[in-house]
């Protein structure tokens, strides 16, 4: 398995990075994804700008125009087969996890549990 994103989540992260370039707050080596303990069920997920290159260890999945997710070998376990989703609704709009390894997820949808 591995982890994917859809057309609009890439298209996001590739709009998002040329603007954070734009006010010179340098290009990203990539987009970090991972897992960290808290949240009100158990976990969070974690979405942040790589300034550094991957570690050794992390796991680097590269899309379409260069996008690339960096997800280090504990929160893998957690993610493998998730897909990265950008999705617009009537509630507002923001990045998601479709990940088929959770059990549950809070109300907010910030936090999950495996």
């Amino acid at each position: 398995m591995s982890i994917t994103a859809t057309p609009k989540a890439i298209a996001e992260v590739k709009r998002l990075s040329q603007k954070r370039e734009s006010e010179g707050k340098g290009t990203p080596q990539g987009l970090r994804i991972g897992i960290r303990g808290g949240g009100c069920t158990g976990f969070a997920y974690l979405f942040e700008w790589a300034d550094a290159a991957p570690s050794s260890a992390d796991k680097v999945f590269e899309f379409d125009g260069g996008v690339k997710l960096f997800v280090d070998p504990k929160s893998y376990v957690f993610l493998d087969g998730t897909e990265l989703d950008f999705v617009t609704s009537i509630m507002g709009y923001g990045f998601k996890f479709n990940n088929p390894n959770t059990k549950g997820s809070c109300g907010c949808g910030e936090s999950v549990q495996f």
